[in-house]
């Protein structure tokens, strides 16, 4: 789906039927994706403000929607959890603040 004006690109759109019976257009964050045709994602509310007509957005890691790989910051938004190095890192640099 192309964004409206002053932007352009090709956005990641995906075209879902809920349990409903409704039908909504869901944007897809992040860099590339794997999720096909009956696949079941979680759609959350917000919109794409450059899309028109999108007014959910997809969240990455749960159900059959896979999260981003080697992401490390903003990692809730794609469903990554955080690095076990990271978390090392944090506690000695708490330790020795005390």
């Amino acid at each position: 789906m192309n964004p409206k004006k002053p932007n352009s690109a090709m956005r990641h759109v995906a075209k879902l039927k809920l349990y409903s019976k409704s039908r909504i257009t869901a944007r897809i964050p992040g860099i590339g994706f794997g999720v096909s045709k009956f696949n079941r994602v979680l759609a959350r509310g917000g919109r794409a403000n450059d899309l028109p007509g999108v007014g959910y957005s997809l969240v990455r890691g749960v159900y059959d929607f896979p999260a981003l790989f080697g992401k490390k910051k903003s990692r809730s938004f794609y469903g990554v959890a955080r690095q076990e190095k990271f978390i090392r890192h944090i506690r000695r640099r708490m330790r020795k603040k005390i």
